[in-house]
């Protein structure tokens, strides 16, 4: 194993053991022990533990390129319920990504709010700065065609359906069950998303339109991974074969940096 990978295999191992303990439960020698080498190697690629720390949080704030194919996107009342949808699929549901590593990063995220919040903070800014553009500009569509109606801001709206959604998938970290709700998580996070775009200002008739049934839930994945066809039962015109490929790599783009706490 050559140097790089070395360095990004202790960065790996580090994770979840700084995701369960925080920065002060965690020591280097049992990070080394983890990465089956010697806390001089350890020493090698990172001076002491807060450089490893670093180097875990930028690593964790990556955000994916084909973000910046989001914002090439026609702005629409489909977009805008395409964007919400998509957050709570892969924040509740490790959808588009590996859920182990999902679920690690969620408890990054945790432990950096109880520390200086500084992952936490790196990782949010550079969402907003990938996702909103496009949020806002479709809330603003969706407004102006008489699909959303109120005066809420489209980035707090974009703040509150993630921070719903982060929450449904925070109480369930425990393996015991926290909150006794009704209804399976399926069913539980289909209202979420609904109830998340009823307090957006959406109208009930735009949102059967472009959510359709079973909305938030594994069950609708396909429908989200094949946006050309739900948009097209929904009686939007063809948009082209590159914008529709387009909206499907920006869809799961989104999904994974807005749950990357996960």
């Amino acid at each position: 194993m050559d140097a790089a990978a070395r360095r990004q295999a202790i960065i790996e191992t580090a994770m979840p053991l700084f995701a369960r303990k925080g920065f002060a439960g965690t020591t280097t020698k049992e990070i080394a022990e983890r990465a089956g080498v010697s806390e001089a190697l350890l020493y090698q690629h990172f001076p002491n533990k807060a450089a490893l720390y670093e180097a875990i949080q930028r690593f964790g704030c990556q955000i994916d390129p084909a973000l910046a194919e989001m914002n090439a996107l026609a702005a629409s009342t489909a977009t805008l319920v395409d964007m919400v949808q998509a957050m709570f699929q892969h924040i509740v549901f490790g959808a588009f990504a590996d859920p182990a590593t999902a679920r690690i990063r969620q408890r990054l995220v945790l432990q950096s709010l109880l520390d200086d919040g500084e992952y936490a903070r790196i990782l949010l800014s550079r969402v907003a700065a990938s996702c909103l553009p496009i949020f806002t500009s479709s809330f603003a569509a969706a407004k102006e065609a008489g699909d959303v109606h109120g005066d809420m801001d489209p980035r707090n709206a974009f703040w509150f359906a993630g921070h719903i959604a982060s929450q449904i998938a925070n109480v369930r970290l425990p393996e015991s069950e926290i909150i006794p709700q009704r209804g399976t998580l399926e069913e539980i996070t289909a209202e979420a998303v609904r109830f998340c775009l009823r307090g957006m200002g959406l109208s009930q008739a735009a949102i059967e339109r472009y959510c359709g049934p079973g909305a938030g839930g594994p069950v609708a994945l396909g429908r989200i991974a094949s946006l050309s066809d739900k948009h097209q039962e929904a009686g939007i015109a063809s948009q082209g074969h590159g914008d529709r490929m387009r909206r499907q790599d920006a869809v799961v783009a989104i999904a994974r940096a807005a749950g990357r706490s996960k």
